[in-house]
């Protein structure tokens, strides 16, 4: 999980209710009521929720389940918003339903960017290449210091 924008680690009650959204949300998605047509016939996987603070917003991270155009889904989404938060009332129990916002989700973009990194043939060089522990390190005479 990330930080919050303050720098701050989200609390254990922002975990566990993004988790009850997250699952609330895959539920409602599973039912195929949303009538826009850029969303009949997609599934949707919802990689986390963050909430905010306040639990009075809630971020959605998302992507097409076996491919698509995440901007598109988010976009018709967003449109659908307001009747998910609605949805979203009859699924959880909480004081306040949060807003919705939907972002698509590149955490798995940067994944896949840092395992490429990983597996170049510069930095695979650096990685396999053998550290010198500081007791082999020899002084200027090409004895050991001791």
């Amino acid at each position: 999980m990330s930080r919050t924008r303050s720098g701050r680690h989200p609390s254990q009650r922002q975990l566990r209710v993004g988790e009850e959204v997250r699952h609330a949300l895959v539920r409602i998605f599973g039912r195929g009521e949303l009538r826009d047509p850029a969303l009949s016939g997609v599934q949707i996987t919802v990689t986390e929720v963050r909430m905010s603070p306040d639990l009075r917003n809630a971020t959605a991270f998302v992507l097409p389940f076996g491919g698509g155009d995440p901007e598109e889904l988010v976009a018709a989404l967003r449109r659908a918003a307001a009747f998910l938060r609605g949805q979203l009332a009859d699924e959880v129990s909480l004081r306040v339903v949060p807003a919705l916002r939907f972002e698509v989700d590149r955490s798995f973009d940067e994944a896949s960017r840092i395992e490429a990194l990983l597996h170049d043939p510069r930095v695979a060089r650096d990685i396999g290449a053998p550290e010198k522990a500081p007791e082999e390190e020899t002084g200027e005479d090409g004895k050991n210091g001791a």
